[in-house]
């Protein structure tokens, strides 16, 4: 399938880059602060211009700083974004005029072979007049004029783009069915801070692709990126991988960003089909991560439990046994959910990490032939009938699936409504079991026919 173009957005901290990526995709996926360097890695979403599609890519405020510090390996990325674009938009503040740092970026673009487009974000009203005549010194001529917040000058950022972006075979762009076995994998990572996720993904990616360090709390929006991994035999499988935020206990979460960080992960556990908890080996299980991987369940996700750093790890056998064992004591709800040991320093265990989402994933997407549902049912009512309450017996009818991903079914009958928690678990259980669901939730609904001589005037 054809690529869509690629769209940069670039300049110095705080001129609007994520405003107008928030604008040009139609969501508020990327975080927007009033303070300065809130993003950090590439952030990419689908844009839609007025007829015409492209993938834009949102960057880090470029700053001239050390390589080795944090902003200098966001500046890193920058250029990595830059020089993979079909065209730069070098974002100035209309408002704010030119300062020396806006004058750097120029000198490096202009020395880039993508080509590049001035935009002067903030000039509505009178205020930034000054600032759009200084922007001409930058020698990109003369600039789009806009207000990312507000919406105005889109049409003349159309205009600036079009010849760079437009392209004949539109219809290749066309997505495929989400359920499709071909479709791409959505595969979100989340944990808590320094579990190493942003390592994994490089991994993963067999580059630098995100900004790693040290530093707790390095990501701050979810990332998301395409890619191509190759199973056992060889085979192409698409693969849209999610790096999220750390997810530290809400207690401990004060700070606006964070907080809007770590809801930016909960919307990424939304839009992904499996998620892996990443645990730290170092650290074991934690009731933090217990806390984590039950959100992932009642959203209906599918969940692998990945224990990193498994290379520096001390007494593995009993630390995986130990966390095993904690698992099925605290994910009740689902018993069986793939642990699995991986090293996002040395890249073990990576392949068979992705394999098993795949798997995991096809699981999650399962549809029963009526006929197999059928005799599970008749089956698991014979093996174990349901209780009696007060000598009145309930009657199981029928079993229908309704839905996949999660899988869900609805089972009718009369008095279900009295049927105990207890027998409505020892149903999913036997399900996962016969039907192959393994660990992935399975959603059981019970309702009553309506009685035809029950009405209501």
């Amino acid at each position: 399938m054809s690529r869509l173009p690629n769209v940069a957005i670039v300049g110095r901290p705080n001129v609007g880059k994520s405003t107008l990526f928030n604008r040009l995709v139609g969501k508020k996926l990327a975080l927007v602060d009033d303070r300065p360097g809130v993003t950090r890695d590439r952030r990419e979403g689908d844009a839609h211009l007025l007829g015409l599609d492209f993938r834009v890519i949102d960057t880090a405020g470029y700053e001239d700083e050390d390589p080795q510090t944090l902003p200098g390996r966001m500046r890193r990325q920058t250029e990595a974004a830059v020089a993979e674009a079909d065209v730069a938009l070098f974002l100035v503040d209309a408002r704010a005029g030119i300062v020396p740092l806006d004058e750097e970026i120029a000198r490096w673009l202009r020395g880039s072979t993508t080509p590049i487009v001035l935009v002067a974000n903030k000039a509505e009203g009178r205020a930034g007049e000054a600032g759009i005549i200084e922007a001409l010194s930058l020698g990109f001529g003369d600039p789009v004029q806009m207000s990312a917040e507000h919406g105005e000058g889109i049409a003349d950022l159309f205009e600036a783009i079009l010849p760079h972006v437009e392209r004949e075979d539109d219809e290749a762009f066309e997505d495929e069915e989400d359920e499709s076995p071909s479709a791409p994998l959505k595969l979100a990572i989340v944990g808590r801070p320094n579990a190493g996720k942003s390592t994994l993904v490089n991994r993963i990616l067999g580059e630098e692709r995100l900004i790693t360090g040290p530093e707790a709390g390095i990501t701050r929006d979810s990332i998301a990126i395409d890619w191509i991994w190759h199973d056992r035999d060889g085979n192409p499988r698409q693969v849209r991988l999610i790096d999220t935020a750390g997810m530290r206990k809400r207690a401990k979460v004060q700070d606006k960003l964070e907080k809007l960080s770590v809801a930016d992960a909960l919307r990424a556990v939304d839009f992904a089909e499996v998620v892996v908890l990443l645990l730290d080996a170092t650290l074991g299980l934690e009731a933090q991560d217990l806390r984590i991987a039950d959100k992932v369940l009642e959203e209906g996700r599918a969940l692998i439990i990945a224990l990193n750093k498994w290379d520096v790890a001390e007494n593995a056998s009993s630390l995986f046994n130990g966390v095993k064992k904690a698992l099925e004591d605290g994910l009740s709800q689902v018993k069986g959910v793939t642990l699995l040991t991986v090293s996002a320093a040395t890249g073990k265990g990576l392949d068979v990490l992705i394999q098993a989402a795949f798997e995991t994933r096809e699981a999650w997407s399962k549809r029963v032939p009526t006929g197999e549902l059928n005799r599970w049912f008749e089956r698991a009512i014979e093996a174990n009938p349901p209780p009696a309450p007060g000598g009145k017996r309930i009657k199981m009818r029928y079993v229908t699936q309704v839905k996949t991903r999660p899988p869900s079914f609805v089972i009718f009958g009369t008095r279900v409504d009295q049927l105990p928690a207890s027998y409505e678990r020892y149903l999913v259980n036997s399900m996962r079991k016969e039907l192959n669901f393994g660990a992935v939730p399975v959603r059981l609904t019970l309702r009553a026919p309506k009685n035809p001589f029950d009405r209501k005037d």
